[in-house]
């Protein structure tokens, strides 16, 4: 058979494979409201055509195909699909330290899994895992699966291990060294163990570095003890790294000086953030840094402490953290929102947004810490966070107005992923 007659008959075959695949999926979602969440406009009612996993248009009821399955989701706001960009599917409610010297890998796997359906049914349709804590790649593996359509799940982007130093955050401490108990996170000594980690993580499926910058972080009467963990250097050559290949490096960083070395060297979220000093502030405005507040991990301790002292200065933080988040609002802060779910139970982690806004964020602004900036700080902000023709179709419903009443974002009544309806 020559080239050319070969290509004739590929062709041809290809053209006919093409004629037997079925259209795409036609939706028309219609509600009562649906919300532009980068101006905050409300158009009553709303309506999304969804062709296949693309948006095709969005705002008032139009004409559409007709061939189109009208769903009509009543007294609902449509809107975004929503975020929560710091995560820890391999991780459950329990004492941490102990479930993972007690669960195999692939045991926490299958928890990962569930806890990802979770999520997704929530509401959640992307999301940031923000380390396996000692679950190495198996994070990669989970994108994967979710990605190819084998597992319900949100589209993820991973951090395989958390890295942090010997004797630090996530470092077996406690446990009889004779044991030799392994840590929750990958430790390294000095810049080079430093790019070599990194490099192995992104040889693993990493698409972003994970690092602990302060810890082990107390609070007492007086205010906060947050030690650094790796200097202004180290850090800065961690995101020198992680930029020749297009990634970026995310710190555990809960306040100063750890907080304003991240910032110089040109992080791109700080996760936590319970203290910023102005200066921290301005670099990171300048710079377009993310803070991620995690509320709801501490009012879930708070609330399930072993004792009523700890359960004191687990308040105690919570209410120095809420005074730091007014200082950081005023200055001008952009904020993502991020849960640290998976120490209290997933699909529950809506209550970020609620939090956010009792502490001094308005409701919108905490939509677009979901949905919009979220999108940004993920890489994603060209194809979700948002309802505009050509965006993918991550899209969810809510009943009420989440504008007059946040806590709406804790009943999702309808998700849709890539065009996939999963719960309606």
């Amino acid at each position: 058979m020559n080239s050319l007659f070969r290509a004739g008959v590929i062709a041809l075959l290809a053209c006919a494979a093409a004629l037997s695949q079925p259209p795409p999926k036609r939706y028309v979602l219609r509600a009562a409201r649906l919300l532009d969440v980068a101006t905050g406009r409300v158009t009553s009612p709303g309506e999304i055509v969804v062709e296949g996993d693309k948006i095709v248009s969005s705002g008032s009821p139009a004409a559409h195909p007709g061939s189109a399955e009208v769903i009509d989701l009543g007294d609902a706001t449509l809107l975004p699909g929503l975020i929560d960009a710091h995560v820890h599917l391999f991780l459950h409610p329990g004492q941490e330290d102990v479930q993972t010297i007690e669960e195999s890998v692939p045991e926490r796997t299958i928890m990962a899994v569930l806890a990802a359906r979770d999520d997704l049914m929530a509401g959640f349709t992307a999301e940031r895992d923000m380390g396996t804590e000692g679950a190495g790649a198996a994070d990669s593996a989970l994108r994967d699966a979710i990605d190819a359509g084998r597992i319900p799940g949100p589209r993820l982007r991973v951090s395989g291990n958390a890295i942090s130093i010997i004797g630090g955050h996530e470092d077996a401490i406690g446990f009889n060294p004779a044991q030799r108990v392994l840590p929750n996170a990958t430790l390294v000594t000095g810049p080079v163990e430093l790019i070599r980690a990194i490099r192995e993580q992104f040889k693993l499926g990493a698409d972003f570095v994970k690092m602990y910058e302060t810890g082990a972080d107390t609070w007492t009467s007086s205010g906060i003890s947050t030690p650094y963990q790796f200097t202004e250097e180290e850090l800065a050559a961690a995101v020198t790294e992680a930029a020749r290949t297009g990634r970026r490096v995310a710190v555990h960083a809960r306040g100063e000086p750890g907080t304003g070395y991240a910032a110089r060297a040109g992080v791109a979220s700080i996760d936590h953030a319970d203290q910023l000093s102005g200066d921290t502030m301005r670099i990171m405005q300048q710079k377009g840094i993310f803070a991620v507040p995690t509320f709801t991990i501490s009012e879930y301790f708070a609330s399930h402490a072993p004792s009523q002292k700890e359960a004191a200065l687990e308040r105690l933080g919570i209410e120095y953290h809420a005074r730091e988040f007014r200082k950081q609002i005023a200055a001008g802060v952009q904020f993502v929102m991020g849960s640290d779910v998976g120490p209290f139970p997933h699909g529950t982690q809506a209550r970020e947004f609620e939090l956010m806004v009792k502490y001094g964020l308005s409701p919108l602004a905490s939509i677009q810490a979901g949905t919009r900036n979220a999108a940004k700080l993920l890489g994603w902000d060209d194809r979700i966070g948002s309802l505009q023709p050509g965006y993918l179709a991550d899209i969810v419903a809510v009943p009420g107005d989440p504008l007059r009443d946040i806590t709406t974002l804790e009943r999702v009544r309808f998700v849709m992923k890539n065009g996939v309806i999963y719960r309606r």
